[in-house]
């Protein structure tokens, strides 16, 4: 403050200098013209000496005034800023009490609909009591006993039975109509149950019957087929003997088939301890020996002969031929040797007379012989 007002002091004394000194000037001039202007110059001199130290203390007083003025203007911005802080604070706080109060004038709306919809569940209960029990709804008055313990176990009792209710779930209101369908499906199943009971004591005892029936028919058929097989066997290899046996279970449905065979000159063993070419004739005996129980129309042999030396598959031709005569089948044999090949009746093969052309032939031999013989019987 001392800084800021020792600058416009001496700027009023400058400047009060200056109109002195051009005063004096003018007052020299005046002075030189006459005497009484010198004396009223004279006076307006005395005047103007005194007018730089009248100017500084009205200056300072202006400074004093200045400073008064911003000090009152920092209260009153200060005062102003508190009463627009406590003016927001009343608006929050009016905006506060009128959300409250629209809440709470909703919960009253609320509560006096739920007041309502109480009174008209109660007319319904009561009307329902009434209907329903024949008596007055009214609340009875209370136990002679009624007392805080009494009410404390009530409350407790009451508590209890609110946790029962939430642990059974929602009310069903349907649990009667569904029980009485439920007993319904209950009837029906024990009433199935009870048939298919029955019937599995009738399916039991036809099972029973079949597997009667079925180990005297395999005991049957397994007699003529060991029988067949041991002809056939003994014609297949010029000798020996072979014969089957069930092994494994004293049940004949339950048990296996075992071959025990012996070749001329050789001994008794199982059919796994056979050579490749026994192998091959055993399992065609076997073979024969089920066809001749039960004949097919058509059987299929795949290279059956392929093992076996051109003795053996004489023998084969022959048994085969017979079997054609006996049973009645066609036999369909897939073969490259040259000697089944000769015995058959007709024979089907593909050949390839250009490269990547496939050709399908057909030869009845019978007929083919006929044709060959025929220049020759012409001839004779």
């Amino acid at each position: 403050a001392s800084t800021t007002s020792s600058a416009p002091s001496s700027a009023a004394a400058t400047v009060g200098q200056r109109v002195t000194a051009a005063a004096r000037r003018s007052l020299v001039q005046d002075a030189s013209t006459s005497p009484a202007s010198r004396s009223v110059a004279q006076a307006e001199h005395a005047a103007l000496l005194a007018a730089p130290d009248a100017i500084a203390a009205r200056h300072a007083q202006a400074l004093d005034a200045l400073e008064t003025t911003e000090a009152t203007h920092r209260r009153a911005a200060e005062a102003l800023q508190q009463a627009e802080s406590e003016a927001s604070s009343a608006d929050h706080a009016a905006r506060a009490i009128e959300s409250t109060l629209a809440a709470a004038r909703e919960r009253a709306v609320r509560l006096e609909g739920e007041l309502t919809q109480a009174d008209q569940a109660w007319g319904t209960v009561a009307e329902r009591i009434l209907e329903r029990l024949g008596a007055d709804p009214a609340l009875p008055d209370p136990p002679a006993g009624h007392g805080p313990e009494l009410e404390e176990k009530a409350r407790r009792r009451m508590e209890r039975l609110q946790r029962e209710r939430e642990e059974m779930g929602p009310v069903n209101l349907r649990a009667e109509v569904e029980a009485e369908e439920i007993g319904k499906q209950i009837d029906t199943i024990v009433r199935e149950r009870e048939e298919l009971t029955t019937a599995i004591a009738k399916l039991r005892g036809s099972i029973g019957n079949l597997n009667r029936e079925g180990r005297e028919r395999l005991a049957a058929v397994f007699e003529q087929v060991d029988k067949h097989f041991q002809a056939l066997f003994a014609r297949m290899f010029g000798g020996g003997r072979a014969h089957l046996a069930l092994v494994g279970s004293d049940d004949p449905l339950q048990a296996g088939l075992e071959i025990y065979a012996q070749p001329p000159g050789k001994k008794l063993a199982t059919l796994s301890l056979l050579s490749g070419g026994e192998q091959a004739l055993t399992a065609l005996s076997l073979i024969f020996a089920v066809f001749r129980c039960n004949p097919a129309p058509v059987c299929v042999l795949d290279e059956v002969d392929a093992p076996l030396d051109d003795a053996n598959v004489d023998r084969f031709c022959t048994l085969l031929e017979d079997m054609v005569r006996e049973t009645g089948t066609r036999f369909l044999v897939v073969t490259h040797h040259h000697l089944t090949m000769a015995r058959m009746d007709r024979l089907y093969g593909v050949t390839m007379q250009e490269r990547g052309v496939s050709r399908l032939l057909s030869v009845d031999l019978q007929r083919a012989a006929e044709m060959v013989d025929a220049p020759r019987m012409a001839a004779e």
